[in-house]
């Protein structure tokens, strides 16, 4: 088959022209991507997931047009609240950070996604930092003023970025600098030559946690560290740069305007500017900050880690996401919507169950009357689900034609175990529909593992949260089996009666009883 997706087809909403705009890129057949990642204090929650997994899926659409990809996603391991936390733990600050940083590669990994081409660390770039401060102050926008005094003695220089010496200020936003500086005054330092200037370089004291430099002690400002990394891997300028919708003011407009000042006649920063919505609890943005964080773990300890990711790619990238917490009465945790996720989940793989335990191979031949309609169904099914991802990454829709096309399988399989007569044609669509459906996942990121061992460790993780034995189960079971035998039908249905009110679902089959512990 051809490429999925067709590379000149591709559209995403740029932030910094108010709308969608095909893709364009700077080197043919190449793209280029930044994309703002963690600051490692703490565990990863659904928010950084939602950030990781949107960036995935981007990069897989884009390797699936055929495009080379290189993409940079930043670990931030220099800030005050990886400082805080680690005098609170009593670790050195990069020790911290780059624990909390394996445990965010580790739970991103579960998620699916793919390592990035690159992940700089701030502070292994300290240097590249210090550089393009340096221009910054040569070029005229940049000033050093004395380090703010504290009980700890003297300390290195401050130094700020003018931004009223960038003409394009607010551009990404669409902020006015009067409207800036109305809301600046209020946090007005007087060491500064106007409120709107923003720290590139921060003085320490001597004896604090910090690096040399032209002005003495200190650690780098927020906005620069991206600015010096991303010209480091990636050189002057991208295809695409992306993160949180929180991070467009003043983060990103300030990376626009430190980036273009030292870089003044090379062209726009970015091509494509693209970001992500929230996730939402109670409707509020999920953050450390606000105390009404998941981690990632926290939802792994009972969900399937592709549920999680089926329930972020169902739903537009750029829109808010709900995330439901609801308390049992016995005082487990559950998010009702990853519940959801994961029986659909279920319902996909036991659909590819059902496709590798049939044994008759598909043959060529002509297809006629449904047959027929069922493959042209898969051909539009397949063209839709593509489509929709090269329109801006609208994997919603992808979604919903996947799950269409689990349902011509399910439908064909059925219709093969009736028409032995139209077995070959059957078969043939069967094997069509599989291999879409599979293709599809690919690049969603779903469905990456064999069927019989997502039944396998979905079942053992689903009796470890219920807190269930399966010997006593299959125990059950047995009993169960045995009152039929006997017709001692009362007893069989007490039996499976106590098995639901468990979790337990059991089928009766032509091979015996089975079952499954259901979320």
């Amino acid at each position: 088959m051809a490429l999925p997706i067709d590379p000149s087809a591709i559209s995403l909403h740029n932030t910094l022209r108010r709308g969608a705009a095909p893709l364009k890129l700077r080197e043919p057949g190449k793209v280029s991507i930044y994309w703002c990642g963690p600051t490692t204090y703490d565990v990863a929650h659904v928010g950084h997931a939602r950030s990781a997994v949107a960036l995935d899926l981007l990069v897989r659409v884009l390797r699936a047009a055929g495009l080379e990809v290189r993409s940079v996603r930043n670990v931030t391991d220099v800030d005050d609240k990886i400082l805080a936390r680690a005098k609170e733990s009593g670790e050195e600050p990069t020790a911290l950070s780059a624990r909390m940083a394996a445990l965010y590669q580790e739970d991103m990994a579960a998620l699916g996604c793919e390592t990035p081409t690159v992940e700089p660390r701030v502070s292994e770039h300290i240097p590249q930092i210090l550089a393009i401060i340096e221009t910054l102050i040569a070029k005229g926008s940049a000033y050093v003023v004395a380090g703010e005094p504290s009980e700890a003695g003297e300390a290195g220089k401050d130094v700020y970025f003018r931004v009223r010496a960038f003409d394009g200020y607010g551009k990404l936003s669409g902020r006015k600098l009067d409207e800036l500086e109305s809301g600046a005054r209020v946090e007005a330092d007087a060491r500064k030559e106007d409120p709107l200037d923003f720290a590139l370089w921060k003085g320490c004291a001597n004896d604090a946690w910090g690096w040399d430099s032209p002005w003495g002690k200190g650690r780098p400002g927020w906005h620069i560290e991206c600015s010096a990394m991303s010209a480091e891997y990636l050189g002057y300028g991208m295809d695409i740069h992306g993160g949180g919708m929180d991070l467009i003011f003043p983060h990103h407009e300030n990376e626009i305007a430190q980036s273009e000042a030292a870089h003044a006649g090379e062209g726009d920063f970015a091509t494509c500017w693209t970001h992500h919505g929230f996730i939402n609890v109670d409707k509020e943005k999920m953050s450390k900050s606000l105390g009404n964080f998941v981690t990632v773990r926290d939802v792994l300890a009972r969900n399937d880690a592709e549920a999680l990711r089926l329930f972020l790619v169902s739903h537009h990238y750029r829109g808010p996401l709900g995330f439901d917490v609801d308390k049992l009465e016995d005082g487990r945790v559950v998010f009702p919507a990853i519940d959801e996720a994961e029986r659909k989940v279920d319902y996909l793989y036991t659909t590819l169950a059902r496709v590798d335990a049939m044994t008759v191979a598909a043959t060529p031949g002509e297809l006629t009357g449904d047959y027929a309609k069922a493959n042209k169904e898969l051909d539009a099914l397949r063209k839709e689900a593509f489509d929709a991802l090269a329109d801006d990454l609208n994997a919603a829709r992808t979604v919903a034609a996947m799950y269409r096309v689990a349902a011509v399988i399910n439908e064909m399989v059925d219709l093969h175990g009736r028409k032995k007569g139209d077995r070959a044609p059957i078969a043939r669509i069967i094997g069509k529909a599989a291999h879409v459906l599979r293709e599809i996942a690919d690049v969603l990121g779903v469905l990456r593992t064999p069927a019989n061992r997502y039944r396998e460790r979905s079942r053992e993780r689903r009796l470890r949260v219920l807190g269930l034995d399966a010997a006593k189960i299959q125990g059950l079971v047995q009993a169960r089996t045995d009152a039929r035998a006997a017709k001692d039908w009362a007893a069989a249905d007490t039996i499976r009666a106590e098995l639901t009110r468990l979790g337990i679902e059991i089928y009766d089959g032509a091979g015996g009883t089975g079952w499954e512990v259901k979320i």
